[in-house]
């Protein structure tokens, strides 16, 4: 009986060993298998080796711990997830969650003047009670990232409008998820570079004013130093300059100007074109009703040229397009019409730009043709119309007759895919190739720089819109109304996205933004389906579970009768 009961405790404390054993080396080593057909939890190889290339401890502190809604409570798992993907790869990352909301009101005040100190500011819900009442709960859906003493904060959320109805929610903390990756991975590139690289928007010729741009400047402030440069005052682009953009120019571009511009290019930088080509606005033509569209007198056409592109004076017209509200009687009776020129346009390639993009709402866009160049420069077509699509001369009189046409108008959208946003990659040839005056050679002697006459492969963009980066203003509350969402379709349009993934591809060197093309479908349930065979699965959920407890028990105890008979 001793050595029975020796036996016993011998095999209770191997199997606890067994079992602490695969605990600790669960601990060490996290893996999983990803059986998902879109590959969502698995890192790109960009994202992989970034974090391969850590030699410090990355320590993530992540401000979504505590009692939240259901959405929430996705989103802080999928962090979570995230985050144990990213430890997988590297043993450097660390990471805990933290409620900013504990301790006592001083506490917690205290704490949020300090979390606003590095642009934290809260999402504010109303959540409903048991007892049908609304409360509101303060939420912080950020991430603080440390490494090598410095700091990065990741927005978990992602702004879009207004958010009336769950689906809309859904969507929201849908397109959050996918983005993760990505945010995650970027914050570390910044990090592990250590300096903060500049973006810059041009002024001095008409561009959007501070005001119209405010929202994207706010995005690319997360990760970037922004502000404006006037060509007129400076000698030279500063090669220190990530990214420059041209927003909307309504003034001539004097040759010094692009002078400048090309020798920024020639040294490898990278422009954003965000041209109008024709001076369309809505609030003119409403005003006078009817009117020929002239030519901004940019003088941008030879450089644009020069390096393969062409804006043409043109409006491109489409059939999928977003409304404008009208009044049609003496009552001041409002309705929703659908404004052609007002295009929905969609990704033309799978290009990383604009893998997984939502459609992009433009206003009065021209088309664009690509020009063959001296050097090599590769033309890619990012965004283009739909198949009913028309052109519309500049010298055509633009006015509110269109719309009396309704279906009788169909047939005459009769081309295909017209582009409207063009991504130049190569080595671009100089405007000022044997052309270049005294003047301007003197300004290069003057600071040291030589004038060249090709550049290193870079890159730039063309879009034949420039009021893609405008956003909406609400005099009521003072604040930008977010990039892309239109208040008439009550939607959020990928113009921002957009713009933020054309930044991101043009300086990054690592491929980081593979991660921002990551899509993660949402697979929600078929309510239809589900109610008419809601009896066949509460069968099966509780019928089948105790018919397998029935069928063991009785194949138990008959294998214990038999056994005893013997």
């Amino acid at each position: 009986m001793s050595n029975k009961r020796k036996q016993s405790f011998l095999q209770l404390g191997l199997v606890l060993g067994i079992a602490l054993f695969l605990n600790i080396l669960g601990n060490a080593f996290f893996a999983h298998l990803d059986l998902t057909e879109e590959k969502r939890f698995t890192l790109t190889e960009p994202t992989q080796q970034l974090l391969d290339s850590l030699d410090d401890v990355v320590y993530v502190e992540v401000l979504l711990e505590g009692e939240f809604p259901a959405g929430f409570k996705r989103l802080q798992r999928s962090t979570r997830e995230m985050l144990d993907d990213f430890r997988s790869q590297s043993g450097f990352i660390e990471y805990s969650f933290v409620d900013p909301n504990r301790g006592t009101v001083e506490e917690m005040n205290a704490r949020r003047e300090e979390l606003a100190k590095d642009g934290i500011i809260p999402t504010v819900l109303r959540v409903k009670d048991a007892k049908g009442g609304t409360s509101e709960k303060v939420i912080y859906p950020y991430a603080k990232v440390n490494y090598k003493g410095r700091l990065a904060v990741v927005d978990l959320l992602d702004e879009q409008g207004p958010v009336r109805s769950p689906e809309e929610q859904e969507r929201q903390l849908n397109g959050s998820i996918s983005q993760m990756e990505y945010k995650f991975a970027n914050a570390l590139y910044k990090l592990d570079i250590g300096i903060r690289e500049i973006v810059a928007f041009t002024v001095g010729h008409g561009e959007l004013g501070e005001q119209d741009r405010a929202d994207l400047i706010k995005s690319l402030r997360a990760y970037y130093d922004v502000g404006n440069f006037n060509l007129d005052s400076a000698a030279v682009i500063p090669k220190d300059v990530s990214v420059l953009i041209v927003a909307k120019p309504r003034f001539p571009f004097s040759d010094r100007d692009k002078f400048l511009i090309d020798q920024y290019v020639m040294n490898g930088g990278k422009v954003i074109w965000l041209i109008d080509r024709l001076n369309v606005e809505m609030d003119s033509l409403r005003a006078t009703g009817s009117y020929v569209a002239r030519d901004y007198p940019l003088e941008l056409d030879d450089i644009l040229f020069k390096y393969g592109a062409r804006v043409n004076p043109d409006l491109v017209l489409d059939l999928n397009c977003t409304h404008i509200p009208m009044v049609i009687d003496q009552t001041g009776t409002m309705e929703r019409f659908k404004w052609y020129y007002y295009p929905i346009v969609l990704p033309a390639t799978n290009h990383v730009m604009v893998k997984s993009l939502d459609g992009v709402n433009l206003y009065f866009p021209s088309s664009i043709d690509t020009i063959k160049t001296k050097t090599q420069v590769k033309k890619t077509i990012l965004l283009a119309t739909s198949d009913k699509s028309r052109l519309q001369p500049n010298i055509t009189r633009l006015n509110f007759e269109i719309l009396r046409y309704g279906e009788d108008i169909v047939p005459t959208f009769n081309k295909q895919h017209i582009p409207v946003a063009v991504l130049l990659e190569g080595e671009f040839p100089s405007l000022f190739e044997n052309r270049v005056t005294e003047s301007f050679k003197a300004t290069l002697d003057q600071i040291g720089q030589e004038f060249k006459t090709v550049s290193p492969p870079t890159r730039m963009l063309v879009v034949s819109d420039g009021d893609i980066a405008r956003n909406g203003f609400d005099p009521q509350t003072g604040k930008a109304i977010p990039l892309g969402y239109n208040r008439i379709e009550n939607y959020q349009f990928a113009n921002k996205d957009f713009l933020l993934n054309a930044v991101e591809y043009l300086k990054d060197e690592k491929g980081i933004i593979e991660a921002r093309g990551k899509e993660v479908k949402l697979r929600l349930l078929d309510t239809v389906r589900a109610e008419d065979q809601a009896t066949m699965w509460q069968l099966l959920n509780i019928g089948l579970p105790l018919a397998f407890v029935a069928l063991f028990g009785f194949v138990f105890n008959w294998v214990r009768k038999k056994r005893f008979a013997r």
